[in-house]
């Protein structure tokens, strides 16, 4: 009677390679700040680097095509007073991207389709209401401008970035530090590691924790936690001796995991990225030279080895890139984006297949960057899976679509209630008159600003003469 001793996985053979040394990112100072985030974003169109910067806080973006050597004059987007700790591109808008910093604040930036001139020092909108230092910034994977943030002050805030103002303001759920706040798919519940050995399961809009589990992992070391598309928690850690781990747990039966794995001695933190449509975990220890791989299933063990990919050089930070933004005509089912000390080399995941034909086992419909919801309809209470495309031709990135903050103490230009107008040719004429608005209202600040000028260098000339001594 035979058995069968090998599991059927269609991700069994997941082949790691990096890419060439010419289609590497070259001449990056990647930031030495000890913190431990990714330090690297990537979208179909752009990858963001944190970059050692003096004066303040910056991130490198470069166009994906801008593979080689970096000029050390290319421009930053460099706006925070402190080093940047964390960075998350929009998943609704691929220019639009938050980072968060050690000056307590949350930026949010729109990134032109073209190479800018100069440094970009001005965020579409600055976020305030954290008291220390803020590391961690996540979008919301279904509902547009919803964001949110991770502090130093063991708070975390959600924001409507299409105002600017914070809806919700969680503050007496954590007793420490935060390691990581997560999504689930549909954004109605998060999920948090923090410094008190607590994994929590928080419903943000009923501002209450449905589900909390203490020492998921009894080391002392950093922990990590990420949902996975059933609703599980996926946990990393360390054991009370120091040996790195990693647990998956029913938030509905916290008592027992469903599966916990002791892996090795390294001191590195595990960095989950998890891969939904084909529900692998990647784990990437900061400091590691290797990127292992895990499936998980519905059949015991629950987590199932696949393969770890490994390299000479340390890793500094990681970024991943969206099932969107992969090769399919390749099988690519992954693709990192590895920094070293002075590059980024990206390192390409794929199925080995025979057939050139697309491989739908491989690539189901996948997340797409049209929001389900928007920010009033979340907050209001209603959830949505993310809207899906297909990947069988491809998935060419939309142009540049601009990210409108309207702050209502400020901007509140909301049109008056009334009867829906149809839109026809007289827009071209309401188009015409905004831009002659436009015009004017910019001669009219250039005005202003050469009047201020005068005005200050007349006080300027009064102070030197104070402190001269000559009033």
């Amino acid at each position: 009677m035979s058995r069968r001793v090998v599991r059927q996985s269609k991700f069994r053979h997941v082949f790691g390679q990096p890419v060439k040394a010419d289609q590497c990112y070259e001449d990056i100072r990647v930031s030495k700040v000890t913190w431990d985030s990714s330090f690297c974003a990537v979208n179909p169109k752009f990858i963001a680097i944190i970059v050692e910067s003096s004066g303040g806080g910056a991130f490198l973006v470069l166009p994906l095509s801008k593979t080689g050597r970096v000029d050390k004059n290319y421009p930053m987007v460099s706006g925070h007073t402190a080093p940047v700790l964390d960075i998350d591109w929009c998943p609704h808008n691929d220019n639009v991207i938050a980072s968060s910093s050690d000056d307590t604040t949350i930026m949010v930036w729109q990134i032109p389709d073209y190479v800018p001139l100069r440094s970009i020092t001005e965020p579409i909108v600055t976020l305030e209401g954290h008291s220390k230092r803020v590391g961690i910034v996540s979008w919301h994977p279904t509902s547009r401008n919803i964001l949110l943030s991770a502090g130093g002050d063991n708070m975390i805030i959600i924001w409507n970035v299409g105002t600017g103002e914070p809806l919700i303001t969680l503050d007496e759920m954590h007793s420490d530090l935060i390691y990581n706040a997560c999504w689930n798919r549909t954004g109605s519940l998060i999920c948090t590691a923090c410094k008190d050995k607590k994994v929590r399961v928080i419903d943000p809009r009923k501002q209450e924790i449905i589900a909390e589990k203490c020492a998921a992992h009894e080391g002392i070391r950093p922990m990590r936690a990420i949902f996975t598309r059933e609703g599980f928690i996926f946990t990393t850690g360390f054991t009370r001796m120091s040996q790195r781990e990693l647990g998956l747990w029913d938030p509905k039966n916290f008592d027992e995991p469903i599966a916990l794995q002791e892996m090795d001695t390294s001191n590195g933190v595990l960095l989950p990225f998890y891969d939904p449509d084909s529900n692998i975990v990647y784990l990437c220890g900061k400091g590691d030279s290797s990127i292992r791989y895990f499936e998980i299933t519905d059949e015991p063990p629950y987590v199932h080895y696949l393969s770890t990919y490994s390299s000479k050089e340390p890793q500094r930070g990681i970024g991943f890139m969206p099932k969107r933004g992969l090769d399919v005509s390749k099988c690519e089912i992954a693709r990192f984006y590895k920094l070293h000390e002075r590059k980024c080399e990206p390192i390409i995941m794929t199925v080995p297949r025979k057939s050139d034909l697309f491989q739908d086992d491989l690539y189901p419909d996948t997340a797409g960057p049209e929001p389900a919801l928007e920010a009033e309809e979340w907050f209001a209470g209603k959830n949505a899976e993310p809207v899906l495309i297909s990947l069988r031709d491809g998935y060419v990135p939309v142009k540049n679509r601009e990210l409108k903050v309207s702050k209502k103490n400020i901007l509140d230009n909301k049109p008056p209630q009334g009867p829906r107008r149809s839109y026809s040719t007289t827009d071209t004429n309401l188009s015409k008159v905004t831009f002659e608005e436009l015009l004017e209202e910019i001669k009219s600040l250039k005005i202003t600003v050469l009047a201020q000028e005068k005005r200050i260098s007349v006080l300027e000339n009064k102070l030197s003469k104070f402190t001269n001594g000559t009033d």
